[in-house]
């Protein structure tokens, strides 16, 4: 049983009037990571069109803190059957309160529920909460040499953008079950 979430706090589907508020949650997020990466990946926030789609393709959960928007998780298609957590984000101040666990929670459920069998992402492997918080929720590493070209790519922009190879992983989650594919509720 998942833990619940303290009073006020929800998650739920990304609606349209929630869009406006999500370059400020990444951009507060990112102060976490001063010193990790570079002033110009932490100026960066996700252009609102892959916003605008991921919403109405169902891929976009919010944090709510009494209706109003406090953290976020996009999820990219990199192909047909390789979903990726490009975005997981939560003001800082709203921080330490399960929404991090409570988002990654929702996408998971959302990855077994399309019927994907698995679901990446990259992080950060010395920051404290994202290496090792993935990992401990199933997450394991995809070493260089096994990753697929939809995700050697991502890794390629990442350093072209500055970040360290060294200090990022590439990680993914295997869903229980292979089930057959079905569109996502």
């Amino acid at each position: 049983m998942k833990p619940p979430l303290e009073p006020g706090y929800t998650i739920s589907a990304a609606r349209p009037e929630h869009l406006e508020a999500l370059a400020g949650i990444e951009l507060a997020a990112a102060t976490m990571l001063k010193g990790h990466a570079p002033a110009s990946v932490l100026e960066e926030s996700t252009p609102r069109a892959k916003l605008v789609r991921a919403q109405e393709e169902g891929r976009l959960w919010i944090a709510l803190f009494e209706e109003a928007p406090v953290g976020f998780a996009l999820v990219e298609r990199l192909a047909e059957d390789l979903p990726h957590l490009q975005e997981m984000d939560v003001i800082p101040d709203h921080g330490r309160r399960g929404l991090g666990t409570a988002l990654l929670d929702t996408v998971l459920d959302w990855v077994a529920r399309a019927g994907h069998r698995q679901v990446t992402l990259t992080t950060f492997r010395n920051v404290p909460w994202n290496m090792p918080f993935y990992a401990r929720r199933g997450f394991v590493e995809i070493p260089p040499h096994e990753l697929r070209p939809e995700l050697a790519a991502i890794v390629r922009d990442e350093a072209g953008r500055g970040l360290d190879r060294a200090q990022r992983v590439v990680m993914m989650h295997r869903t229980r079950g292979s089930g057959a594919r079905r569109r996502p509720e």
